[in-house]
This record gives C-alpha cells, structure tokens and sequence, in this order.
C-alpha cells in the first residue's frame, strides 16, 4: 500500500487530486453513503444513516479486517475495503462519513473531497493547525457543490432553537462567562477509554502503515492501535473528544470566534496506565467578545456530570444532554419566569441534516466553518498544556503564538 508519509507536502503542493463532477441528488433521490472507520463511532453513524428514509450504504473501509467482517452484518451490500482508496474510487457513492482518529482526519477529509464525496466529518474537525487549513483549501476548492457537516450532533439538537430563543439582550442582559462541565466515573481497574485486545489484532489483520499515517513511524503495537485516545500521536484527549461538543453548541449559539487565549492544566492523577493525555483538566478560553468560556472535566467523580451555564446579568441559560432551562437573574429581572426547553429531538437528527442539505444545497446545521473554529480553539487548549504555558492566536499570520 502506498507510503502516507508524505500525505501533507502532497496535498501542499497541489498533487492531492483533482475534484470530480458529481450528480444533484432531488429531495427523494436515494444517497449512497460510505463508511471510512467502521470502529464503534463510525457503526453508530452507519445505523444512523441506514435508519434514514432513502439512504443506502455502498461502501465501508477500515484497516481491521475484524471491523469489515463486523459492519457487514449491518450493511450486507456494502462492499468493503482494507484501503479507503478504493472506496472512494466508486464514483456511485455520493456521501462519506469519515470517524477515524484526529490525526487521520486530513487525509481522509481531503481524499474524500478530491474524489467529488459530500462529506460527514466526526469531530474534531482537524487535529492540528496546519491540517484545518489544508481542509479549509480542499473545502473551499470543492464549492458550493459539496456539502460537509462536522459531527458536533448538538447543533442539531432541539436545545439549539431553544437557546436561540433565549439568547436575547430583553432575557439575558450582558454575557461575560460560560462554564462547562464534564465529568466521567468507572467502576474501580476498569480505565475510562481502555478497550480490549483481540488475539486477532496482528500486523497480519491490520494495516498497520495505514493507521499510522503522517504520525511518527512506530513497531506495530496492538494497544496503541486499539486504545489510540491514549496517545498525543493521535489523539487530543478529553479536549478533543468531549469539550469540542461543548464549545460548539455556543459557538454556534452565540456565534463566538476563536478564542484570544488559553490556558489548559491539569494532569493524570487518577489513571498511571501508559497514558499520555490527562484525566483531569481545566481549560480557561478569553474571547474577543468579554466572554470567558471555562471548561473542566475529570475521569474520577461523575457527581458534577455534564453541564454548561451561560451567565448574563439579567439571566442564566443552564444545558445538561437532557434538558435546557433559562432562570432569571432577580436583581435585574425581578418579574421573569423560569422557562424550560420544549424542542424534541430525533436521535439522528444531525445525519439527517446532512443528508437533507446534499438533497437541497441548504447548509448543514455544523458547517466547515463553525468546526474550523472549534478545531483551532480545542488544539490551542492542547498546545497549551503540552507547552506548560498560556497561548493565543495569531488572527493575521494563523497561527498558535
């Protein structure tokens, strides 16, 4: 199989492919979608996608033959590849959805976009700066034709309308702070994110080269394969794959833009098992807009659970994953009411998004964009931590400085 060693200076340089013309799908044309990471985030989109009126799936790569043999019995057409190269060489696939670690994310999202595929991108969108803005450059040269929705699933949420409705001066006054919180325990001797080795993990069942992409060179190693969310080569740790949902919803809510500064501490106390990423952090994001965005999170304690507070001086806007609520500040609002979200939602409602806005053209609810700037706010709480230091953003150069 083909080095990926090179796969940035590729893409830099122009060599990445050239988009192919695909067809406009009408509001009941049927969508072929395809898989790229059949682990388990990527079987939980192919049922979503497969639950959705109209959509077929044509194609699942994965570089674990165990994973293939699995995610047939799901989708039993489907074809299925080692290599995603050849998944997306199947011109009657319109759609992938790409849930394969951050470090591959570029790569995929690319060769995806090259080959003419809307794209469902899992979050977080890129892993590093210089990947967002190679993806920003495949994104912007494919157009309007190609749709790409990144998997931050509360945008989709029926939270979303009702945060719209109470974001407003008359309820919420000034906004200076968000909190956010997100707290995990496991039973004692079983790790948060550990995730058993099969016999059949070998060199001989995985493409080993493959999962390794643009990240260093290493002897195969079945544990770093499987428990990859362990590793910095591969993964952001809890900033990646829990404080990005988070960030997004009010980043879009509220329209936030990268942060100025962060500053990211914390460390592992509670989990001493080869891991690299903490289990217990605190992030503290200072925006152009005076707002204050904090977010800490712990593996040990689940008491504190997963919350979000938006404080304004006349009134509170407070999220858990099942209820959202606006409570007045009585000082300002002596008369307000507390109010309580009402807006249902469907539990794939943000792949039927997507699939809906390849059939329209419309927007999906989690554009590029917004997952551009949640992905830049996520790596800088990561480069700040691993720096030991505060960091902030270069809006002229694009940069971490």
């Amino acid at each position: 199989m083909q080095s990926r060693r090179n796969f940035i200076g590729r893409v830099a340089t122009g060599l990445a492919g050239t988009l192919a013309t695909g067809s406009v799908l009408g509001a009941n044309d049927r969508v072929r979608i395809g898989i790229i990471g059949a682990g388990a985030r990527g079987v939980e989109l192919l049922r979503e996608a497969l639950a959705c009126p109209h959509t077929e799936c044509a194609g699942i790569a994965d570089v674990y033959t165990r994973r293939l043999d699995e995610a047939r019995t799901i989708a039993p057409s489907a074809q299925t590849y080692p290599d995603y190269r050849r998944l997306l060489d199947d011109p009657s696939i319109d759609a992938v959805a790409i849930a394969t670690p951050p470090h591959l994310h570029c790569e995929h999202f690319t060769a995806a976009l090259g080959a003419g595929k809307h794209v469902y991108q899992e979050k977080t969108l890129a892993f590093t700066v210089d990947h967002a803005k190679l993806m920003r450059a495949a994104y912007l040269h494919a157009g309007t034709q190609r749709i790409v929705q990144v998997g931050h699933q509360f945008t989709s949420s029926g939270h979303a309308a009702d945060a719209a409705s109470f974001l407003k001066p008359e309820l919420m006054g000034k906004i200076t702070f968000i909190q956010a919180r997100m707290y995990r325990n496991t039973p004692h001797g079983k790790p948060q994110w550990a995730r058993p080795i099969f016999p059949d993990m070998t060199p001989d069942n995985i493409a080993w080269e493959s999962f390794l992409g643009v990240a260093p060179p290493r002897p195969f190693e079945a544990h770093r394969f499987v428990n990859w969310r362990y590793f910095w080569d591969y993964s952001g740790g809890g900033v990646f794959e829990n404080m990005c949902h988070q960030l997004a919803f009010w980043y879009k809510a509220m329209g936030l833009r990268i942060p100025r500064s962060v500053t990211m501490t914390g460390g592992i106390y509670l989990w001493k098992d080869g891991r690299e990423v903490p289990d217990t952090m605190n992030v503290a994001m200072e925006h152009e807009e005076e707002i204050l965005y904090t977010w800490d999170s712990g593996f040990g304690n689940e008491r504190l659970s997963v919350t979000e507070d938006v404080l304004g001086t006349s009134g509170t806007i407070s999220r858990t994953p099942q209820t959202i609520r606006y409570i007045p500040e009585k000082k300002n609002r002596p008369d307000g009411n507390e109010m309580l979200g009402v807006t249902r939602t469907d539990p794939r409602a943000h792949m039927q998004n997507f699939l809906d806005a390849i059939r329209t053209g419309r927007e999906p609810n989690c554009p590029f964009e917004l997952g551009y700037r949640v992905a830049i706010a996520c790596r800088m709480a990561v480069e700040s931590y691993r720096q030991q230091r505060a960091v902030s953003w270069d809006p002229i150069q694009e940069e971490i400085v």
